[in-house]
């Protein structure tokens, strides 16, 4: 018997690294009996994500992102799209996973040293140390860098201490039941001089170490936080992680780089892998979402025509404008998510330090969208499905449940968006540190110059047939990233003495600056995939779709007329219909495995 053929979406889909997701649809197969997680208690579930965990720990998928000669596979790329992969399944294996190789494995290869390597990594790979990603403290979760847990040097050691409730570790994946050992991040102490946040590997089941279970969460219960508490624990001088800070054995503090701060900001750019996973997976739990809930709107029926039949959910207008436009900017986020895993994979650890800051950046930016964009989603299709949709046997309360935190952890999405939309302001510190008259005469002359070039056309009512064209599509998202940052400098930069209130003042126009900035690299991913007729045309709903949700900023800067707003909504409204009779091939492309579709409100329309 000859093999299925696979839908050429699915091959575009699943890009370079096609092996590695095929890899992994065959995995979880194996999957396919275990109980529903909202079938079990949490120690049965917890017991349940350990076994699977035991699993994958015996395929090549935890290798993947290890360097060769401690028995990885150094495929950063490989590892990442992976880990991606299991966010069509129970997300609380995911999280495990996740920890464990890509947090706790990931610093300990990332901001380590040979020693490190040797002595961890292969027993990282194979499940025989488990271990956690201790950062996160009860008073500090985005603010990283004053964290309060310190690490100090005395007599040949470094002693970890917790000196207040604000620092206990909070919300630590693996520390209530299986963890071993933990990457702790703590300010360095040597020398009476704090050094700032470094790495050190601190076994957790140990005299002085306090351990509390988080207990039940709105979701992934499969993972077993927890919170930690050190009191004077000793752990010796090679426990820190020493890549970008050493201690030597009289106290001496050595690092590659002078600076402080920079060190810091450097240490945590390495470790972007978790926050590139998470997009990666938020983008798996909403396409299978959206599969159940296309799937269920081909098949239920509701209200009949006038002397017909009973309509099918996905014949009504709403309801295509419920579903389509989502999954048309889950394409786009799925593209976008491979170019940025491309990125990661190719730029190495030795890159231009702009280039791993432009990476950075990135990943923020596409990891704050896709989760929103999850949340959002997944409480559509669940609404789309109806009563159906509520019941935890159709899959979709799960992942509600389980994805919400996604927007929070692996840095929250409000900070995550003003991360990016600095970045985007570099290229004006000029204009912040000289407000010299030259430096002032200068910026309104590049701005005069900017406004006379070229710019899309005014979208009018009668223009409807420009609103296809990818180029005019380009250029009002383009348009609108440049006239956001451009305005967005001007404005900060009258800080003067209160840059914080100023600063404050304009968070609004930050997020705003950094989503413009992700839609635009979203469409770019998505329109240079686009030469097959049926993708074009859901790149044209995404286009147009976001430029409807915020066509009240097009109008008001000139860019849409009232009639051209109407003709954007028209457009919109049009490719709904259009794609309706695609809509199950587009999802059924995602290739999501069947086990993880095996929904009763299916079963009752087949």
């Amino acid at each position: 018997m000859s093999e299925p053929q696979t839908d050429p979406l699915t091959t575009v889909l699943d890009g370079r690294w096609a092996e590695i997701r095929q890899a992994a649809r065959a995995h979880v197969a194996d999957f396919a009996d275990v109980r529903a997680p909202g079938d079990l208690g949490i120690e049965a579930h917890r017991a349940q994500v350990l076994e699977q965990l035991q699993s994958l720990a015996k395929t090549d998928l935890p290798a993947l992102g290890f360097d060769a000669q401690y028995g990885g596979k150094a495929d950063v790329g490989g590892a990442v799209t992976a880990f991606g992969m299991l966010g069509f399944g129970d997300l609380s294996l995911m999280v495990k996973a996740g920890v464990q190789w890509g947090l706790f494995g990931g610093a300990v290869q990332l901001l380590g040293t040979a020693r490190h390597h040797e002595r961890y990594l292969r027993q990282i790979m194979s499940l025989d140390l488990l271990g956690c990603f201790a950062m996160t403290e009860h008073g500090h979760g985005s603010d990283v860098q004053h964290l309060r847990t310190t690490a100090t040097y005395e007599d040949g050691s470094f002693v970890i201490n917790t000196p207040d409730a604000s620092a206990k570790k909070e919300y630590i994946g693996n520390a209530a039941r299986d963890g071993e050992m933990a990457v702790v991040f703590a300010q360095l102490i040597t020398g009476g001089e704090s050094r700032g946040v470094h790495a050190f590997v601190v076994p957790i089941r140990v005299p002085g170490v306090t351990i509390e279970d988080c207990g039940r969460k709105a979701g992934l219960n499969g993972v077993d936080n927890g919170r930690l508490s050190f009191d004077h624990v000793r752990v010796p001088r090679e426990a820190l992680l020493n890549r970008f800070g050493d201690v030597a054995g009289d106290g001496t503090y050595s690092s590659p780089i002078e600076s402080d701060n920079r060190r810091f900001f450097t240490m945590l750019g390495t470790l972007i892998r978790g926050r590139v996973s998470v997009a990666g997976s938020a983008g798996a739990a909403t396409e299978r979402a959206l599969t159940l809930a296309v799937r269920y709107a081909e098949g239920r029926r509701q209200f009949f025509k006038p002397g017909g039949d009973e309509v099918v959910l996905l014949d009504y207008l709403a309801h295509q404008r419920k579903l389509l436009p989502a999954l048309a900017k889950s394409y786009g986020l799925h593209f976008a998510q491979e170019d940025l895993v491309g990125k990661l994979n190719d730029l190495g650890s030795d890159a231009p330090e702009e280039e791993q800051r432009e990476l950075e950046a990135r990943a923020a930016g596409l990891k704050a969208v896709a989760t929103w964009h999850a949340t959002s989603t997944i409480q559509t299709a669940r609404e789309a499905c109806g009563g159906a949709g509520y019941l935890a046997e159709n899959l979709l309360a799960d992942l509600k449940a389980d994805t919400d935190v996604f927007t929070t952890f692996e840095g929250d999405n409000t900070v995550l968006l003003q991360l990016v939309a600095k970045g985007l302001l570099t290229s004006y510190k000029e204009y912040f540190e000289e407000l010299s008259p030259v430096a002032v005469a200068r910026f309104v002359v590049e701005q005069f110059v900017d406004s006379v070039r070229e710019k899309a056309p005014m979208l009018r009512g009668a223009d409807a047939d420009a609103l296809l064209d990818c180029d005019w599509q380009r250029k009002m998202f383009e348009e609108r990233e440049e006239h956001v940052i451009d305005s967005l400098a001007r404005r900060l930069r009258k800080a003067g003495e209160a840059p914080f209130d100023t600063f404050n003042a304009a968070q609004d126009h930050v997020l705003r600056a950094g989503r413009a900035h992700v839609e635009r690299l979203v469409l770019e991913s998505f329109a240079a995939r686009a030469d097959d007729p049926l993708l074009s045309k859901v790149c044209d709903l995404y286009a147009l779709s976001s430029i409807e949700a915020d066509r009240a900023w097009f109008m008001e800067h000139g860019r849409l007329t009232p009639s051209g707003s109407k003709a954007v909504t028209a457009a919109v409204n049009k490719l709904c219909a259009e794609l309706r009779p695609d809509a199950r091939r587009l999802v059924d492309a995602f290739a999501v495995p069947e086990q993880f579709l095996a929904a009763p409100m299916l079963d009752e329309l087949a």
